[in-house]
């Protein structure tokens, strides 16, 4: 090795900055215990309000009426929109719910950070999930042929609530993390600006 030679660069350790351009890595800020816990617990609160969704989707879902008769079960009215009312509402639900919690945590943290972020989305999954199978939980009957029996021929009741597009759950998820990072981009703290150093002209 002779002394113009340069000697290897050290590898770099793989890790959260690994995928980064080097001349950002100076930028972004490491992931602290502190921001993971508080991350935990806004995916643990957000979770926990799924219960009140279910309750308000089951409430605002519009409810199928079925009637059957001694060879077969009917949809009492065919034409009706009510068959897909049940995910149109879970959604609506979802992005409300997002809108709230999105707001809710800027205000508890307004620095905001990819640890709290990721937080509420997996908060808005967990909320959507309880939703959904507390909903079908309380709703109606779910086994539509003892019902059937249950009530007798020509008497109408309640289809169980269903939530056919299963895409609806990720409504929450992508409200909230769209509004907060709006509210974070528009109303966030700024970083400072780096000082530009200018050398002073002497007269001569």
């Amino acid at each position: 090795m002779t002394p113009h030679d340069k000697p290897a660069p050290a590898p770099q350790p793989m890790g959260a900055t690994a995928f980064v351009p080097p001349h950002l890595r100076d930028r972004v800020p490491p992931v602290t215990r502190a921001e993971v816990v508080e991350a935990a617990l806004v995916s643990l609160a957000v979770g926990v309000l799924g219960a009140v969704m279910g309750l308000l989707w089951l409430w605002l879902a519009p409810h199928v009426q079925l009637i059957a008769d001694k060879q077969a079960i009917y949809i009492k009215n065919p034409e009706g929109e009510n068959a897909i009312g049940a995910d149109g509402t879970f959604v609506l639900l979802g992005l409300g719910m997002g809108l709230l919690t999105a707001v809710a945590v800027f205000l508890f943290r307004r620095r905001g950070g990819i640890a709290l972020v990721l937080g509420l989305a997996l908060g808005g999954i967990l909320g959507s999930v309880l939703a959904w199978r507390l909903g079908v939980a309380l709703g109606p009957e779910s086994d539509i042929r003892a019902h059937a029996r249950q009530v007798g021929p020509g008497v109408t009741f309640d289809k169980p609530l269903e939530l056919a597009a299963k895409g609806a759950l990720l409504a929450w998820s992508v409200a909230a993390m769209l509004v907060h990072l709006l509210l974070t981009w528009t109303l966030g703290p700024r970083d400072p600006e780096p000082q530009q150093g200018y050398a002073p002209a002497f007269a001569s």
